[in-house]
């Protein structure tokens, strides 16, 4: 294919992702790493990600083992020192659009960021499958506890503080290797896919189930599903769009646009 052709088939795919979001009432957007490599959030699964790198902790670890604790923490610090200032990109931008102008019911994400949030999708409007790592909460009680606070109790005495509330372990409040997801969220999240008009998938390598099965669910419940990714998925074979490429590229022009 020439340079001719394949700029053809951008614009072509461009004009079909633009008529699927203008014509949508009760889309989902869903999203992985992908939407926040643009803000300086590392991936985890790509070669030289963190995962190859740091074999994660499982829960069980986390749960037993006071060193393993203090591994976690040790760990989470040193990222969030590495991401400190990282905002909204126009991926993000656009998503908080869709949301606003009624085309999107929900954004169900994959990370733990904070940046959809930030950009302005309402906490009610997102489902965040794997938890949030800008606060911490207790695993007994579920009192939150913010990092400054846990930071200042590991860095003095090299140990992560027990609940304020009840004594009990103090963890990020995301979902780790082993952790049980989220009934609530992934119930939301089902019921949001079942409904949906249009499935926008934004920067997700669809391998961590049960989520990378909304999709699916979606298609099947008759929606429209797009896939838009650096990499092919296992899913691109039910996708009605595939786009490739920046997704802060593809989805600029709706972030700031009248």
């Amino acid at each position: 294919m020439s340079q001719d052709d394949d700029r053809k088939d951008d614009d072509r795919k461009i004009a079909a992702l633009d008529a699927l979001i203008r014509g949508a009432r009760s889309a989902v957007v869903f999203t992985g790493a992908g939407v926040s490599t643009g803000s300086g959030i590392p991936d985890f699964r790509s070669p030289g990600g963190l995962w190859s790198k740091n074999r994660p902790i499982d829960f069980d670890d986390f749960y037993s083992s006071l060193e393993m604790r203090r591994e976690a923490w040790r760990r989470k610090f040193t990222m969030d020192d590495a991401t400190r200032g990282a905002a909204p990109n126009a991926a993000h931008r656009a998503i908080a659009r869709f949301v606003r102008e009624g085309r999107a019911s929900v954004v169900v994400t994959q990370n733990i960021d904070g940046l959809h949030e930030a950009s302005g999708v309402p906490r009610d409007r997102l489902i965040e499958l794997h938890g949030n790592g800008t606060y911490a909460a207790c695993l007994d009680c579920r009192a939150r506890h913010e990092l400054t606070e846990v930071r200042a109790v590991f860095e003095a005495s090299g140990d992560p503080p027990d609940c304020r509330v009840c004594g009990g372990l103090v963890k990020s409040a995301t979902i780790s290797f082993g952790q049980a997801m989220p009934v609530e969220a992934m119930m939301r999240a089902e019921a949001a896919a079942r409904e949906a008009d249009l499935f926008l998938v934004l920067g997700s390598s669809l391998v961590v189930y049960p989520a990378a099965a909304l999709p699916v669910a979606a298609k099947r419940a008759g929606a429209a599903l797009v896939i838009a990714n650096r990499e092919p998925t296992d899913l691109d074979p039910y996708a009605d769009l595939l786009l490739r490429g920046d997704l802060v590229e593809i989805f600029g022009p709706y972030a700031d646009a009248a």
